[in-house]
């Protein structure tokens, strides 16, 4: 390699590389020692060190005294270890979720906390799709200072829709959407000049639940977002697994009902329109919630414990099927639905038993702890994953060529 300018560029894609494998391990790990750090890196400690003093000089890394162990009688000898840490407040991205009767919105910093977090009802049939961006947009920077902006780094968005890999949402049937570029949209609401994203809510969901674990779960996990609507994700070895046309974990779609009458899917007989549906003809209540069907399950109330049952039995139904194609080990449930799985749980796992033959295992099932942030969280967490990579608009002003090291010096650490 002669050329200067090749050679620079190779340089120059080292650096941007081990900068976002640091990064990466700082998330994902937590706090490490400057020797920590370099092992994982794979690189020697004079490499490493100035990795770590070009993130210092940005404010994203920091130094931190060693916690002493947590032991009895414990005396520190010599002096304390420094670590290196990520700085949490550096910098901040915005996640939101347009659903059908919510609209959630989160904010998360460098180390993917939750700083805050906003929901607000939402009639989404009733409004267009640009009204219902302006007020996402609207509810998520309602609570930031303005000198805090420029610290955001991006703005994800998600929503219930058959959506591709390019973020078009080909149809919102919930919303009364058809081809809508949403994240164009919301870059044209955002006061801000961010990379923005845009995801199907359930993908969203199954991201945020798994990105940046300590330990990716090596199997198959299905995620399953139940509002309104009924949406799955697949992650596969810690990958989101999307199909040929980004349609992928659409459980909701799957046919269930074999009763005379018009086909019924998944998603009509477990989403929150038909339990509310149903639960309102016999209410005493003149405007019942989903937190008064809820509750009427926990006493046991004949006329709910029926619904929650017929609930219980489509569910079953739905993630045998799902389960025969996709084989997953796990199963995650999220969304305001959810809430009902704890209360039917023992009912699920029977219909599950009586439908499926014995040879067959069957995944364990959890409910998600993040509640009706989920899909937002998600979208947020696609964000941060796009800034810990060579996408990230840190090297935005670095538009040469990039080729290959041919020489061992600095080589590319792992991402």
């Amino acid at each position: 390699m002669n050329d200067p300018a090749l050679t620079a560029s190779s340089h120059r894609r080292i650096r941007q590389s081990n900068e976002v494998a640091a990064l990466r391990a700082l998330h994902q790990f937590g706090r490490l020692s400057r020797a920590e750090l370099a092992r994982k890196l794979r690189l020697n400690r004079s490499s490493s060190g100035h990795i770590i003093a070009s993130l210092t000089a940005d404010g994203l890394v920091r130094e931190a005294i060693e916690d002493p162990p947590e032991q009895p009688g414990y005396a520190r000898v010599g002096r304390p270890g420094i670590m290196l840490e990520l700085v949490p407040d550096a910098i901040f991205f915005l996640g939101v979720e347009i659903g059908v009767e919510h609209i959630s919105t989160v904010e998360i910093d460098l180390g993917t906390n939750i700083v805050s977090t906003n929901v607000e009802p939402f009639d989404g049939p009733s409004i267009s799709v640009e009204a219902a961006v302006d007020r996402a947009v609207s509810l998520a920077l309602q609570s930031i200072p303005a000198s805090k902006l420029e610290r955001c780094e991006g703005f994800g968005v998600s929503t219930p829709a058959q959506m591709d890999k390019h973020g078009l949402v080909r149809l919102a049937p919930l919303l009364g959407w058809r081809n809508v570029h949403l994240a164009e949209l919301v870059r044209d609401v955002l006061p801000l000049r961010v990379p923005v994203l845009a995801e199907n809510d359930a993908n969203a969901f199954a991201i945020g639940a798994t990105y940046g674990r300590s330990e990716a779960h090596s199997g198959v996990t299905l995620f399953l977002v139940m509002e309104s609507g009924v949406g799955g994700g697949i992650i596969i070895d810690g990958n989101l697994f999307r199909g040929a046309n980004g349609l992928a974990g659409e459980i909701g779609h799957l046919i269930i009902s074999d009763a005379p009458g018009p086909r019924r899917n998944l998603e009509q007989l477990i989403g929150l329109e038909t339990i509310m549906g149903e639960y309102r003809k016999t209410s005493a209540l003149s405007h019942p919630a989903f937190g008064n069907f809820l509750a009427d399950v926990q006493d046991r109330l004949p006329s709910a414990v029926s619904i929650a049952e017929q609930w219980a039995k489509a569910l079953a139904t739905g993630l045998v099927q799902a389960c025969r194609i996709i084989d997953a080990d796990r199963i995650v449930l999220g969304g305001s639905v959810a809430a009902l799985y704890p209360l039917m749980a023992a009912r699920v796992a029977a219909h599950i038993h009586a439908i499926q033959e014995s040879s067959f295992p069957f995944p364990s099932i959890t409910v998600n702890d993040e509640g009706t942030v989920g899909s937002a969280f998600g979208a947020a967490c696609m964000l941060h994953q796009r800034y810990l990579s060579l996408e990230s608009q840190r090297f935005a002003d670095d538009t040469a060529e990039l080729e290959e090291p041919e020489a061992d010096e600095g080589r590319l650490a792992p991402l």
